[in-house]
């Protein structure tokens, strides 16, 4: 007589995820740019301000139809000359970590000589722990320009410094037919991570909206562009990181006409989906969407 050995249940393998659908995700950053203004509470609108000044590190920006525009303006000052020379920034960032005044504590102090230079509150609006952003966004084909979505370390701990580019794109690499997109790790001073970033030819018209995604999980982080996956690498930073959203100008000398400006880069839409097994980022100011 043949014994039929009992069932035994499989391990539940957890939700399954899918970066394109959400599957897997429940949104907990949903920024679509509603009314006449910046909502303070998920944005600190300046540039890495701990080692530049509150007046110089300033984005410039309207918020307006349903839309974010960040602008290099005519009468911009430089962000901090003595550490980028002439480059011009706006940018909005949903995390500020810097130590006391003088000390070279702070996020993303790439230049040996960078000091705090003014007495900043830390904040963490936003700052997911794994999971997917998405921004939908146009580019600019300005020369002189790039635009960028990028995620680096909160850095308490200062190993925690490297950076994920979602998406960042120069003007001069922008045509009506096809645009270089960067995407990819740097380490900074992460022993954990190694440098990994190319820019991937993609045939579009960046200058119109397009949906740039980022998936990361405990061991991969993976990048697509209109839900394409276009790089997929097989490391991942393990710590709080920072949205970092903003339009940059390299500009030659002498500086364009004022006619040539404002600069523009137009983002429809910045989103952040934690995994379902993790959770929920509790942002300042408003709760964390419910599952």
């Amino acid at each position: 007589m043949n014994q039929k050995h009992p069932m035994t249940a499989e391990p539940d393998p957890g939700p399954r995820r899918d970066p394109i659908t959400k599957a897997g995700y429940v949104l907990e950053f949903d920024e679509d740019f509603a009314g006449e203004r910046l909502d303070t509470s998920r944005w600190v609108p300046h540039y890495l301000p701990q080692w530049s000044s509150r007046a110089a590190s300033a984005a410039r920006h309207r918020v307006g139809g349903g839309h974010l525009d960040l602008r290099i303006e005519a009468d911009q000052a430089p962000w901090e000359y003595d550490l980028d020379g002439p480059m011009r920034v706006s940018n909005l960032q949903t995390g500020l970590f810097a130590g006391p005044v003088g000390s070279d504590i702070g996020q993303h102090g790439v230049h040996s000589q960078a000091r705090v230079r003014e007495e900043w509150e830390n904040q963490r609006l936003y700052t997911p722990h794994f999971g997917v952003i998405e921004m939908r966004a146009k580019a600019i084909a300005d020369e002189n320009c790039m635009v960028a979505l990028w995620l680096i370390g909160y850095e308490e701990v200062p190993e925690h410094s490297g950076e994920i580019c979602v998406a960042e794109i120069f003007g001069r690499d922008v045509t009506p037919e096809s645009a270089a997109v960067g995407m990819g790790i740097h380490p900074f001073d992460g022993p954990a991570l190694r440098d990994d970033f190319t820019r991937v030819q993609v045939p579009m018209d960046a200058r119109l909206f397009h949906t740039y995604t980022m998936e990361w999980t405990p061991d991969r982080v993976s990048f697509f562009v209109d839900g394409r996956l276009r790089r997929s690498l097989d490391q991942s930073p393990d710590y709080p990181m920072q949205l970092m959203l903003n339009i940059y100008e390299f500009p030659t000398e002498p500086r364009e006409p004022a006619a040539a400006y404002p600069k523009h880069f137009v983002v429809d839409h910045v989103r952040g989906y934690r995994p379902l097994d993790r959770p929920a980022n509790r942002l300042r100011g408003t709760a964390a969407l419910a599952d």
